[in-house]
Order: C-alpha cells, then sequence, then structure tokens
C-alpha cells in the first residue's frame, strides 16, 4: 500500500520523541535527519524534501515547542501540517463550467492508467454528483485502446463516443456536439499517451486543448513510477498548464513519494486517487486525511464515506431495529458480510483506523472462498430456518449438507458464528458494551488467538 515504507519510519523517529520529557534543538536535528531520510526514500524529490525538513526544523526548534509539556506531539502536529500543505492544504475539486457540457481533458504518459481511471472517474461524478457524463476515444495510436474504453463503459453502463482512427481534433470536437445534442452534461477525453515525452504527443495535445478549450486538464500520473512521475508532471504542466492531478496504482507502491512531489514541484493540487483495480475504487484526494493516514492517526471521515457509499442506508435502518430487538437473522448476516467484502481489503480499512497496524493486515481480504460457502449454506436453508435457526436439527442439517454440498460440521461451525454474533447484538442492544469488548466469549475468544494456543 502506498505510504507503508514511509509511515512506518516517520513512526519509528516518533517513538524516539515520545520518550523525551524535553526536547533539545540536538534532539529536534536527529529526528529531522530520520524524517529526510524517511522521505528520500519514500522517492520523494530531494529538492522537495529539502526545502520540507527546512520548515519543519525552523517550526520544531522554536521556544514554543522546546519548552512544551508534550513536544514530541508538537512535533508531529508541525509535520502532520506541512504534508499536508505539501499535498496542497486542501480538497480541490473538478472544475464546472457554467454552460455545459464540462469538457475534462485527460492526458498523462502510456500506462498510467488513463483509460480506466478516466472511466472510475466519470462513475464517480455520475454517482456523486448525479452527472451524465459521456466517454470519448481520443487515443487513436495504442492498439485496443477504443476497444478497451468500451469495455469499461460498458462495464459502467456509461456512453462511449468513437470515430475509428480519425484525426483526434476532429473526435473532440463532434464529441462535445454529440454531447450537447444528447444531454451529457460532462464529457471525459481520453487522450492518447506516449512511453516518453516528445513534441508530437505535445502538439496534438495542445491542438486538442486549443479546439475545444477543456473546463479542466487532469493529468494522470502512475504512483509506481517515482521521480520520473515529477519529470512528466513538469513537461505536461509546461506544455498545457494543467489544472489538477490524479494519482493512480496507490495501492500497487509501497513508496508513494510521487504524490508528495508533483504538487509541490508544479503547484497543481492532487484532485482524485486511484487506490485499486476495481472500478469502484477511486476516492476524491483529501491532504489532510492522507497527511493523517501517513503518520499512523488513521483516517476515520473516509472510512465513514465508504461505509456510507456501501451500505444502504434504509436497510441499516432495519438492521438496527433487528439488532435492538434481537430478530438479526442467517439472511441479514449474510447481506452485512456480502457490504463488508464491497468496502475493499482488510489492510485498507485498518490503515483508516488510529493506531491499527495496517500491515499486520497487509494484503488481507475477505476470503470469498468462505463466503461463497457460506452463501450455498444459507441459501440451501428454507426461509422459515433462515428466520428461525433454532429449529435446525439433525435430519435438517444433513438435508442443508446435501444440498449445498458440503458436511454437517460446516453447518455447525457457521451456526456457532452466527450464535456468537447473536450474543454480541443483544448485548449491545442492553447497553452492554464493556461484555462486548472485555468480557465473556469474547473475551475468552481473544486471549486464544493472542496466545496462539489450541484448546
Amino acid at each position: 500500500m502506498a505510504f507503508e515504507g514511509l509511515s512506518e519510519k516517520l513512526s519509528a523517529a516518533f517513538k524516539k520523541l515520545r520518550g523525551k520529557g524535553r526536547l533539545s534543538e540536538a534532539d529536534v536535528k536527529e529526528a529531522m535527519r530520520e524524517v529526510r531520510l524517511a522521505l528520500l526514500e519514500a522517492d520523494v524529490s530531494y529538492k522537495v524534501v529539502k526545502d520540507f525538513i527546512a520548515k519543519v526544523t525552523e517550526r520544531a526548534s522554536g521556544h514554543d515547542v522546546l519548552e512544551s509539556l508534550t513536544p514530541a506531539q508538537m512535533v508531529i502536529k508541525i509535520v502532520n501540517e506541512e504534508l499536508c500543505a505539501l499535498m496542497g492544504g486542501t480538497n480541490a475539486k473538478l472544475n464546472i463550467s457554467s454552460k455545459p457540457p464540462t469538457v475534462v481533458m485527460l492526458v498523462g504518459l502510456q500506462g498510467a492508467g488513463k483509460t480506466t481511471n478516466g472511466a472510475k472517474l466519470a462513475a464517480l461524478q455520475r454517482k456523486q454528483n448525479s452527472k451524465r457524463p459521456l466517454l470519448v476515444a481520443c487515443d487513436i495510436y495504442r492498439p485496443a485502446a477504443i476497444k478497451q474504453l468500451e469495455t469499461v463503459g460498458k462495464q459502467l453502463d456509461i456512453p462511449v463516443f468513437q470515430m475509428g482512427e480519425t484525426n483526434p481534433v476532429e473526435i473532440a470536437t463532434a464529441a462535445i456536439e454529440h454531447a450537447r445534442k444528447h444531454g451529457n452534461d460532462m464529457v471525459f477525453l481520453d487522450t492518447a499517451g506516449r512511453l516518453h515525452i516528445d513534441d508530437a504527443l505535445m502538439d496534438e495535445l495542445k491542438a486538442i486543448k486549443s479546439a475545444v478549450q477543456p473546463s479542466e486538464i487532469l493529468l494522470v500520473v502512475d504512483a509506481m513510477t517515482g521521480q520520473d512521475a515529477v519529470n512528466a508532471a513538469s513537461a505536461f504542466d509546461a506544455a498545457l498548464d494543467i489544472d489538477g492531478v490524479m494519482i493512480t496504482k496507490m495501492d500497487g507502491d509501497a513508496r508513494g513519494g510521487a504524490a508528495l512531489s508533483v504538487c509541490a514541484v508544479t503547484g497543481k493540487p492532487i484532485k482524485f486517487a486511484g487506490t485499486g483495480e476495481k472500478l469502484d475504487q477511486i476516492e476524491v484526494f483529501h491532504p489532510d486525511r492522507m497527511a493523517s493516514r501517513i503518520l499512523g492517526m488513521g483516517d476515520m471521515l473516509t472510512l465513514i464515506e465508504k461505509a456510507e457509499q456501501n451500505f444502504d442506508e434504509k436497510k441499516a435502518r432495519e438492521l438496527a431495529e433487528k439488532l435492538t430487538k434481537n430478530r438479526f437473522t442467517l439472511t441479514d448476516y449474510m447481506e452485512q458480510m456480502t457490504q463488508l467484502k464491497s468496502m475493499g481489503s482488510l489492510s485498507d480499512i485498518a490503515g483508516m483506523l488510529p493506531g491499527v497496524d495496517a500491515k499486520a493486515l497487509s494484503g488481507a481480504t475477505i476470503d470469498e472462498r468462505q463466503m461463497a460457502r457460506t452463501e450455498a449454506i444459507i441459501l440451501s436453508m428454507t426461509p422459515k430456518e433462515r428466520e428461525n435457526p433454532a429449529i435446525l436439527n439433525s435430519s435438517r442439517k444433513k438435508r442443508i449438507a446435501a444440498g449445498c454440498g458440503m458436511q454437517v460440521v460446516d453447518i455447525n461451525k457457521l451456526l456457532n458464528q452466527f450464535e456468537l454474533m447473536q450474543t454480541m447484538s443483544k448485548q449491545m442492544s442492553k447497553g452492554n458494551m464493556p461484555a462486548m469488548f472485555g468480557g465473556g466469549r469474547a473475551k475468552k475468544a481473544g486471549k486464544m488467538k493472542k496466545s496462539g494456543k489450541k484448546r
């Protein structure tokens, strides 16, 4: 996951500071040396690191910090604020045209993820802002580029405009006219990329910009390219005067230095981040939240937003009512597992929780095979059995096992898990929170897991 290595090293540096009652200038200097090394190892631009360390050191060496009762916390606060400033300070939104359609021109090197992430962004705008997007295939050079855009467009149910391998400027112009006629209020131009910066590429992009006057030119940058991302960002900005940046493949790079460097070098904000391969894995980029994640402080706001996006509000109210009345059924159990799965990997979720070691859950996901087995068992039951599992006697369990192709022991295992969840929900409905998190079966199970002993 992005910033994993940086987060670990910064945590180690601050841990040393926390053990000191008062800080000397030598303590601050040593901490800043470790912060500098951590940033450089994360592939942050040397000039960016140099300026960052100078700002933090100046603020952290002040009298108020050195004499503070909690100097380590003050230093962490300063680093957090400067990291936030480094990534743009505040969340920047897309420039929306007052006269539709809003034209978003996606530019970047080949392989950065323009096609897929452009489609993701279009779907995000439709979901969050009720827009009617149109995807436009302006990349006539890369083999199968048009087909790829049509494929993701079909998967997301977003229309795609293409004219084959004709002039990209003509395609973009015709697409905007098509959007006006068909009520599409946002147009996303998927332009061509190259493996490197060249004059032919830039001339073509300048021609498209001149012809359609886009509301937003969004540079798509691959987080895994490190310093090359900074060089590419500088070149595209010089030629096109970009409006913002979208960082992609944030799930595949443990360094993440590109995200910290691009904004500082170009002065243009990071607006979106692609966080995975799935077509819904894109986020609005919040510098303050990302800084908080890097420093291990979690990101509860994003976690809440993810939950809101994936959980149906009406069903959530119904579930809450069932929990309070202890009427939680196996059908509800299956639905909750499915919704949890849609929120992403456990390591992603853990990284948003303050004080939780996301690395400990690195690569962990909801076991889809186990979920499929659970679903098969529940679907092999009658509606009456799902509503009231207490009636499941030996003969019923044998019938269910035969129906789903599993054994009675698998049915018993599921029922034990469900019983535990019912017990916890009963305690919650009584307001008995300590029992949930520190007593009874939950406490015993926690001890067993921690010790690793089998009983």
